[in-house]
């Protein structure tokens, strides 16, 4: 028995997953394989090397085949993976030096320098502003490259042998021309400019594809690396952010990706491109060039996770921390959700770190306030340390507010997914449908094998938009409308959140003082 499908793949910052699916992209069976960061480095410097994500695809691969009980007939491979890494390689295509990855730190003057000179926002992660830190750190090298891409393009490149990368990808890059949908021919020059480069970055980006375009086909290298047959299509290749928005089944405007972990995430489609600079959004593609404003805030659920651990039962001295965590979720959530939406008075602050993007230079100022015999319940302290997550998330949104960026819906993933619940709240402070995806889990290898199937339609002959075909894709969901008598209510408390931001540098002030 031979399965036809598609197979997606993910190389993600920890690890590299495979999936196979069948033609309906139900998932068949998955494999993984390991890498870990180059050691050595110091503080903020993170670097992978090239040829173990290629090591790690042939693990997953194999690990992914042994669990098929029937042969697999794979129609067309969709690849994502960590954007904004800085891979370099020679003429021949070969690998020069170890990946810089989007977390690398090393280049945040470069990134402030070059949003200065061309007007748009460059953040230190994109992958331009690394290539500047690299012409001026590490000038041999530089003088060797002679192309420049990401994890997923490497990837992609290892199995076509071309140098192509999804839009949405290599936006992450360069910035992308609305216009065009191709890089910004008018910053180019410029950009060159101020770098002073061995050669012109244009020389050295990969070719820009659109979702269903030609992201070439299976070499003899990559049919070895897969064990697979040549010839195979691969669709372009896309950065986890794009190819989550697939998974997540977002393609039309006014649609929001928001994710709730250790950071918060929204990644809105907007109907056109965004006007000036915002150090709270940064901007990226869709994998149909559809332009994406991201919200990014560094300070989380972390300071949440924290204030439940404290109404948990108490530690034991062994450190069973992640158990006692569960415990104190469980005893604590249903007061949550029982609590007022004013949480009895008690406000929170959040900032256990900074949040550039929000104007908070200094974090220490995580905090309750308005605490007093009546309301210093685990329910109103945990729900004001989760309303100013939410809440920071929609102060990060209101300069798309004032530009008239529409929002229909939120799709929720991260983990406040596993309290489903904590969707209606969301709904409520944002006055805006919230939607949970039951398939939330399968992540960015399922958008991978997603827009496989996509390439597959297209080279078949379908005429469908992109966006029509996601919405053609069917899901099982849980949707919470806003509450009317609720969102007034969160309304108020967003108000008074604001008055107690504007405070904050004297708090983080106090603060300093008192060590």
């Amino acid at each position: 028995m031979t399965t036809k499908g598609f197979l997606g793949i993910d190389a993600g910052t920890q690890g590299l997953s495979i999936i196979f699916t069948d033609e309906s992209l139900k998932v068949l069976a998955t494999g993984e394989g390991d890498y870990a960061m180059v050691s050595g480095l110091g503080e903020g410097c993170y670097e992978q090397l090239p040829g173990d994500w290629d090591a790690a695809m042939q693990a997953a691969m194999t690990q992914l085949r042994e669990k098929m009980s029937e042969e697999m007939e794979v129609l067309a491979i969709g690849i994502s993976g960590q954007m904004h890494g800085e891979v370099l390689a020679d003429a021949d295509g070969n690998s020069l030096a170890a990946a810089r990855l989007w977390c690398d730190a090393r280049n945040e003057a470069e990134g402030n320098e070059l949003t200065e000179a061309l007007g748009v926002k460059m953040p230190k992660r994109i992958t331009a502003a690394r290539w500047l830190w690299t012409i001026r750190n590490r000038g041999e090298l530089a003088g060797k490259v002679a192309r420049m891409t990401t994890p997923a393009g490497w990837l992609a490149y290892q199995l076509t042998g071309e140098w192509n990368l999804g839009i949405g990808d290599a936006a992450g890059m360069f910035p992308i021309d609305q216009s065009t949908l191709d890089y910004d021919a008018a910053l180019l020059p410029k950009y060159d400019s101020v770098a002073s480069g061995p050669v012109p970055i244009s020389q050295l980006l990969p070719n820009v594809r659109k979702a269903g375009e030609d992201g070439g086909a299976l070499t003899g290298n990559g049919a070895k690396l897969l064990g697979l047959p040549e010839g195979i299509p691969v669709a372009p290749a896309e950065g986890d952010q794009p190819a989550a928005l697939a998974g997540s089944l977002i393609a039309n405007a006014g649609m929001v990706s928001c994710s709730f972990g250790t950071s918060v995430c929204a990644n809105s489609v907007g109907d056109r491109a965004f006007k000036g600079v915002s150090n709270t959004i940064d901007h990226f593609c869709a994998p149909d060039g559809k332009p994406i404003n991201m919200v990014f805030l560094r300070n989380g659920t972390t300071y949440m996770n924290s204030v439940v651990e404290m109404f948990g039962q108490a530690i034991n001295r062994d450190g069973e921390r992640a158990e006692q965590r569960t415990s104190g979720f469980e005893s604590v959530i249903p007061q949550v959700l029982n609590s007022e939406p004013d949480c009895g008075g008690v406000l929170a602050l959040p900032f256990m770190d900074d949040e550039p993007g929000l104007g908070v230079n200094r974090g220490g100022t995580a905090m309750l306030l308005g605490l007093n015999a009546e309301n210093a319940t685990p329910g109103n302290a945990v729900k004001a340390a989760l309303l100013s997550t939410m809440f920071n998330m929609r102060l990060g949104s209101e300069t798309l507010d004032e530009q008239g960026f529409p929002r229909t819906e939120l799709v929720l993933s991260g983990g406040l997914t596993k309290t489903p619940q904590l969707g209606q709240i969301l709904a409520d402070v944002f006055n805006t449908t919230v939607t949970l995806l039951d398939s939330a889990e399968e992540g960015t290898a399922w958008g991978a094998a997603l827009m496989a199937k996509y390439r597959s339609l297209v080279i078949g002959g379908e005429a469908m938009t992109w966006a029509e075909f996601v919405g053609q894709q069917q899901c099982s969901k849980t949707e919470f409308k806003p509450d009317p008598d609720n969102v007034g209510k969160y309304e108020a408390v967003y108000q008074r959140y604001k008055r107690l931001i504007a405070v904050q540098p004297y708090l983080a002030e106090a603060a300093t003082e008192s060590q």
